[in-house]
């Protein structure tokens, strides 16, 4: 006798479709994460940087707020590759490393793929639990009749 087949699930959704359900569901965790991480005022440890570049060589300094990310400061810092350049040869760029914004997108990156490998290895049971389902509605006449 075979073994009885497992009830069908509820109705097969698109893998796109339950990567969206579990970001939804993950949400309001995104949302506390964001507030957790400031903008460089009042946190343990630095994380804006002032990016100075002057012609094609950059480096990276860590700064407590973008309104010191100015080319005086650059020049102020004393680079080897600054000396001698024009302050037009000189940009600088202030920005935050370790944002909530790029927290989120690596944690919905790891949750989709999470989420895809998942339905990769429940398809093949999930495709005989369909199988089995329409097996058991599908009329067949009994012979003779």
């Amino acid at each position: 006798m075979p073994p009885l087949p497992l009830p069908l699930p509820l109705p097969l959704l698109s893998p796109l479709l339950y990567t969206i359900l579990l970001l939804l569901l993950l949400l309001p965790a995104l949302a506390a994460a964001g507030t957790g991480t400031g903008t460089g005022t009042g946190t343990t440890s630095t994380s804006l940087f002032c990016k100075c570049t002057c012609l094609t060589n950059s480096t990276l300094i860590p700064i407590p707020s973008c309104t010191d990310c100015n080319r005086s400061f650059c020049r102020d810092y004393n680079l080897p590759f600054c000396k001698g350049v024009e302050d037009d040869d000189v940009v600088t760029t202030c920005f935050q490393r370790d944002s909530a914004k790029d927290q989120a997108v690596v944690l919905i990156f790891i949750v989709a793929t999470v989420g895809l490998l998942v339905y990769a290895l429940v398809r093949p049971w999930v495709a005989r639990w369909v199988e089995a389902a329409r097996q058991r509605r599908s009329y067949t006449p009994l012979p003779g009749e």
